[in-house]
């Protein structure tokens, strides 16, 4: 599944790549309007997250251990920004959906969604275990 995953994200052109920063959002928005709320950053941004998300789909594959260090962070600067756990399930499916209009390679599709269901596991995990009573705090009083 990694190679197949590997071929999709080599051959995806600077439209297609475009197409899929884009849509990931509108298909995001579209299962979860209130995901706009905490979606506020420049375009620019937002394209750059998309990016990593990507990369973080096919490194998964590659490190899986240094992956899960990194997304283990990665969730706990999650719980400092308050995101609701509940957003992450509809933006996995609506990436999902996207890269489904993108391939007819089975393979590579269902590499991308075990890869970023993972991905998601994860963080949802760890804001759920980070979320202590202190940061729940500092939250309440920002």
């Amino acid at each position: 599944q990694e190679k197949a995953l590997e071929r999709l994200i080599m051959s995806l052109t600077g439209d297609a790549v475009d197409y899929l920063r884009r849509e990931v959002y509108k298909r995001f928005f579209a299962l979860a309007p209130a995901g706009q709320d905490y979606f506020k950053q420049s375009t620019t941004r937002l394209y750059w997250i998309a990016d990593k998300i990507v990369e973080m789909t096919i490194e998964m594959y590659r490190e899986p251990r240094k992956m899960v260090e990194d997304i283990s962070a990665l969730g706990l600067r999650h719980v400092g920004y308050a995101i609701p756990t509940e957003f992450f399930a509809p933006f996995v499916s609506g990436a999902v959906e996207v890269v489904r209009t993108m391939t007819t390679d089975e393979n590579a599709e269902d590499a991308f969604r075990w890869s970023l269901t993972l991905i998601s596991k994860i963080l949802v995990r760890t804001i759920l275990e980070g979320s202590t009573i202190v940061m729940k705090a500092i939250n309440t009083n920002q």
